[in-house]
């Protein structure tokens, strides 16, 4: 009579050693089953299925996003996790449609030699990061996860729309994040590194939005972040500001700029631009990010009232506190 293996004495143990499902081949031999048992299961209409070289996953069905990111750091063996676009996405940052959506980016010990495989990009490093956990799987803190994605492709646009994310809702700093471009691999980084250096003059990821979509309008600001002055002293450092109509343009917002306590300098900053003689559009990031063509119009409708009056004598000074 043939030994019977344990799996088929006690296949409750299938389900134990598995992980939703997915398990190793290794696994199941030391179960005892026989290499042609699996393999013979996992044929077209058998009761398992394939999902990388050595995983299976228990049955035929449809495979979960889990499920094959769990097969995905199985391939890759201990002290693996995931990097990439693919962890951003863990992150639940909102990740554009230019990075491709099934593979799965790990980063493996430099030590150990794991091939790309299938819709794994295996890629061995002598910086492994500690692993953040996030709903059980292990991810690359998200300023190495949103710079492994960004050098990955050539696009300006996904790259910088997954860089604002990062800063935005990850709350990566920018620095970190030119900090992390600056000691790995150079391959694929130009982009980032010039999107980041754009980027250290303005005070918030909203301004980001702000010059962009100012972009579109008749005449762009002339100066971001510059301070105004009058004869008598500091009037302000506007985010935007256009200098030949002396039109100030604020995002304000409690998220990106202030504490609750700084409202009252805000007002009084706002009694200095009116003392003065400035027009001033105040402007929140939801707006922008929402409501872009009406946030034109009221930059075009407020630049030309700027221009139907007479410029007050008010002046650029190059650094001075609010």
């Amino acid at each position: 009579m043939p030994r019977r293996g344990k799996w088929e004495q006690h296949p409750e143990l299938l389900t134990h050693r598995s992980r939703e499902g997915v398990i190793t081949a290794r696994d199941l031999q030391s179960l005892g089953m026989d290499p042609r048992t699996i393999y013979r299961k996992c044929l077209p209409g058998g009761p398992w299925q394939r999902l990388l070289p050595g995983i299976i996953l228990l049955h035929n069905g449809g495979v979960t996003r889990r499920q094959r990111a769990l097969a995905a750091l199985l391939y890759g063996g201990p002290g693996a996790m995931i990097t990439g676009a693919d962890a951003c996405r863990w992150y639940d940052l909102r990740v554009p449609d230019e990075f491709p959506a099934q593979d799965i980016h790990l980063l493996i010990p430099h030590e150990r030699r794991v091939l790309s495989s299938e819709y794994v990009v295996a890629e061995r490093t002598r910086r492994l990061p500690g692993a953040w956990i996030r709903r059980g799987l292990p991810l690359a803190p998200l300023v190495r996860a949103t710079t492994d994605a960004v050098r990955r492709i050539r696009a300006e646009e996904p790259i910088s729309h997954l860089l604002v994310e990062a800063i935005q809702h990850g709350r990566c700093l920018p620095a970190e994040l030119t900090s992390e471009l600056d000691v790995g691999t150079k391959r694929g980084t130009a982009i980032p590194r010039r999107l980041l250096k754009e980027w250290t003059d303005l005070r918030s990821v909203a301004e980001i939005h702000a010059k962009k979509l100012s972009a579109r309008l008749t005449t762009e600001p002339t100066h971001w972040n510059t301070g105004v002055r009058t004869a008598s002293g500091f009037v302000g450092r506007p985010d935007a500001w256009w200098d030949e109509v002396a039109l100030a343009w604020e995002i304000d917002s409690f998220e990106f700029h202030y504490t609750r306590h700084d409202y009252a300098r805000t007002l009084r900053r706002n009694n200095r631009y009116a003392a003065a003689g400035i027009k001033v559009v105040q402007t929140l990031p939801t707006q922008i990010r929402d409501a872009p063509e009406e946030v034109l119009h009221e930059l075009e409708s407020a630049y030309a009232a700027a221009a139907a009056r007479s410029r007050p004598p008010v002046y650029l000074v190059e650094e001075e506190a609010a």
